[in-house]
């Protein structure tokens, strides 16, 4: 165990990203990129990021995506932001500076949700050495269990839009976020746009071609029996997007109390950590 250092960094781009780094006490053995869920604050991690960093000797690298959190630059209604920008754009760019910072070390790359399903969009893929996707998946309306399946529909088409319509953005709370954070209105609407249509992102016109092969390194694709907003069926989906990758499912179940999407990244389900890295 190493007690770790953290250092405030600005990831430079066409969208500045503010981000932390955090240090093992020694050398370190790989150097781990956090890709964030849709409307979830870099800080959510930070708990993990330190455990990874004291208890594996490993660099991580946590960040907010544009227009949101600490990377957000002039009012929220005002954001271009799409969510194909904060998980192609983004999440290639802050990979792209963790691998400049620290050279010569494996990169790992860890996706919750949205973080760990826009590799195959992405560029320089033969450099990561580990994926780790925690409840990511290609997840439809019709996938969600009752009654979460209502909360959703109304979400996608009552009060989120409804909220879109009117401030330009969508309130986080709407749909469980934790903190106190703000959707940019580009990102609910391609965020909608995948989860109400058939094909989910793969079907985007806007999205460049994929490649789905370029991923090769071991991956970890890890879901949550009680996750209501991307059930297993959805995570295993996912499997189709990295034919080439040598490939691990692992389903984490509730004990004494509810994991649900967000759970595993709390500090109170801290016991499940080793099994998403060991």
């Amino acid at each position: 165990m190493s007690t770790p250092t953290a250092e405030d960094v600005v990831i430079p781009g066409h969208a500045p990203l503010a981000g932390c780094l955090i240090m093992p006490g020694g050398t370190p053995r790989a150097a781990c990129v956090i890709h964030a869920a849709t409307g979830t604050p870099a800080g959510f991690y930070r708990a993990f990021a330190d455990w990874l960093a004291g208890e594996r000797d490993v660099a991580v690298l946590i960040y907010d995506y544009r227009d949101f959190g600490r990377s957000a630059r002039g009012p929220i209604r005002h954001s271009r932001a799409t969510m194909s920008d904060w998980g192609i754009n983004d999440q290639q760019t802050a990979r792209d500076w963790l691998a400049a910072r620290l050279p010569d070390i494996p990169i790992w790359v860890i996706g919750h949700s949205l973080g760990g399903m826009m590799l195959p969009f992405q560029m320089g893929l033969a450099g990561i050495s580990r994926v780790v996707t925690v409840a990511s998946g290609a997840v439809h309306l019709m996938d969600h269990p009752w009654p979460y399946r209502a909360f959703a529909a109304s979400f996608w088409f009552g009060v989120g839009a409804a909220a879109h319509r009117t401030l330009g953005y969508v309130p986080g709370r709407l749909v469980g976020l934790p903190g106190d954070v703000a959707i940019p209105g580009g990102v609910f609407t391609q965020w909608r746009r995948w989860c109400t249509r058939a094909g989910f992102h793969a079907a985007d016109p806007n999205l460049p071609g994929p490649d789905p092969s370029a991923l090769t390194c071991p991956t970890r694709m890890v879901a949550v029996a009680d996750d209501a907003l991307c059930p297993p069926k959805s995570v295993w989906r996912l499997m189709r997007a990295y034919p080439q990758a040598p490939k691990r499912q692992l389903v984490l179940r509730p004990t004494d109390e509810p994991i649900g999407h967000h759970g595993v990244f709390r500090r109170r389900h801290a016991a499940l950590w080793p099994e998403l890295v060991d």
